[in-house]
Parts: C-alpha cells; sequence; structure tokens
C-alpha cells in the first residue's frame, strides 16, 4: 500500500458515507480505536442522498478527508469509483473501506475478514471443516463469502428465495472451493455454522428455512445487530442452536482493518466490542 499516508493530526479526518448513516457506530469505534495510540480523529457521519455517491467522495476528497468507510446502499457504487482494488474487493465486488492516495482512490471490502476474525478469535469457532450455511444472496453474502470460503469449510451453502441470485455466487465464489447455490425450499441437513445475511431481523422477521438446520453445536450468526438478540437469533436458540452470536463483533473487527489501512496501526478490539455493545442497532 504505496499511498498510505503521512499527516499532521489537524488533518486526520475520515467519515462513513450512508443512507441511512445516523444509527452508525462507525464514529464511536474508530475514536475509541485512535485512543489506543493517542490518535485525534475527526470523524464525521454523512449522509449521501440516491445518485450523489461519487460527488460526495470528491467533495470529502478536497475538504482534507484521507478515509471513508462506506455503508448501505454504496458498496457497490464505491467499488465502481476506486481506481486500485485490493483482491478482496475485487472478489467482492462492493468496497466498504476507501483510502485516497496521491493519485489514486483506493478500495477494500473488510467486511469478510470481519466475520471470520469474530467468529474463529472472539467467539473461538473452528471454521475449518464445517459445513456452512449462508442465507442471502445480497450485496452482505457476497463480501463476506470469498474469507469465509477461505477459511476452509467442508462446504458452504448459499440459500436465497431467489434461486438464481444464489447461483450465481456459486459461480463467482466457485473457485474458492466447494459452494453450493439453492432456494430456501431446498435446503437440506444439518450445519456446524448458519450465518443470516439478509435483513430479514430489522422487521423481526425470520429467512423461510426449515428449523431442522440446527444442531446443539451448531453456531447461529447473524450479521444483524441489536440491544437484544435478534428475531434470528431467537428462531435458532428455539430450534436448538446453543450458541448464537450477533454482527456487532463483525462490525467492529472490520472496523479494525480499516483503522489498520488507515494508521498502520492494529487496534484491540475486545475492549471496543465491550464498550461499543450497550445501545448497539444496526447492520454489520
Amino acid at each position: 500500500m504505496s499511498d498510505l499516508f503521512d499527516f499532521e493530526p489537524q488533518q486526520q479526518l475520515f467519515a462513513v458515507m450512508g443512507n441511512p448513516v445516523e444509527h452508525s457506530k462507525s464514529p464511536q469505534i474508530h475514536k475509541l480505536f485512535a485512543a489506543q495510540f493517542n490518535i485525534v480523529l475527526d470523524y464525521q457521519k454523512i449522509l449521501v442522498e440516491p445518485g450523489g455517491f461519487e460527488q460526495a467522495v470528491s467533495n470529502f476528497r478536497a475538504s482534507g478527508g484521507r478515509g471513508l468507510n462506506v455503508t448501505v446502499p454504496f458498496k457497490l457504487q464505491a467499488w465502481y469509483v476506486c481506481d486500485q482494488l485490493t483482491e478482496r474487493a475485487r472478489v467482492a465486488e462492493a468496497v466498504n473501506t476507501i483510502w485516497f492516495g496521491e493519485k489514486r482512490i483506493h478500495g477494500d471490502n473488510t467486511d469478510g475478514v470481519g466475520l471470520v476474525r469474530d467468529i474463529t478469535r472472539n467467539l473461538a469457532f473452528p471454521i475449518r471443516r464445517v459445513r456452512a450455511l449462508v442465507l442471502g444472496a445480497g450485496g452482505a453474502a457476497r463480501g463476506v463469502l470469498g474469507p469465509l470460503m477461505s477459511a476452509g469449510p467442508d462446504e458452504v451453502v448459499v440459500a436465497n428465495r431467489t434461486v438464481d441470485k444464489a447461483v450465481l455466487l456459486e459461480k463467482h465464489f466457485v473457485r474458492f472451493g466447494n459452494v453450493r447455490g439453492c432456494g430456501l425450499d431446498d435446503v437440506s441437513g444439518k450445519f456446524d455454522l448458519v450465518i443470516n445475511a439478509t435483513a430479514a431481523s430489522l422487521q423481526g422477521q425470520v429467512p423461510a428455512v426449515a428449523p431442522e438446520i440446527f444442531s446443539d453445536k451448531s453456531l447461529a450468526y447473524d450479521l444483524m445487530y441489536g440491544d437484544e438478540e435478534t428475531a434470528f437469533l431467537v428462531w435458532a436458540a428455539e430450534h436448538g442452536a446453543t450458541q448464537r452470536a450477533d454482527g456487532l463483533g463483525m462490525l467492529v473487527e472490520q472496523a479494525a482493518e480499516s483503522f489498520t489501512i488507515w494508521h498502520n496501526r492494529t487496534p484491540q478490539t475486545l475492549p471496543v466490542i465491550e464498550a461499543v455493545r450497550s445501545g448497539a442497532t444496526g447492520l454489520a
């Protein structure tokens, strides 16, 4: 990353862009990370109207901004805006982390590595050799599938209400290992790891998949997070999943990867997860 920057404290301007964005915990997370290294940050929330993302990025860069986090619904637009992409971003075809070099706009996707680190490190749940189910085939699923499959599961099944979208992800990610796309009705058998990559929990709903997917050793993981267990996690508990986690750990871990890219320093994440846990609601 030859274009990583060296700048004075007053120049350390960062932001998260999205719509909506008011709920974002990113400013709090990055300021907690910065405090670990005595770095002074100005980290803002920027609401971007539909169709205005590219101009918003240009304006932010012109104002002295050094890096951006990108949340829904602009991760695909961010992919197009960048001149230089990491391998993770190329695979995901979506960007959630931007930094500005002297001439180029760089993009990465830290969602997948954030998920894998939360599961394997914070939750101490091994992904290698497991049978995994990913519910949903939208941008959230696309962002995590590459790192998830690189962690070495025996099989990953992507199940979606619209079968064609799941099959497209199968074709895109088959180079990483054993992956199969199917409809929600076609899911069968039990899975060691079940990841809800849909937004159903926002409406208090759960994906229409058979409850027999869980065993008493399954980890149910929802990319959503909230003050209480999400609808998906409550449903998983009712059907035998004794291990459950929401997406707050993933949110902090992906932010830590962004922070490392921007500052070349790796923050501690567990104290930040604990600090943010109170009052957190949103999507990783």
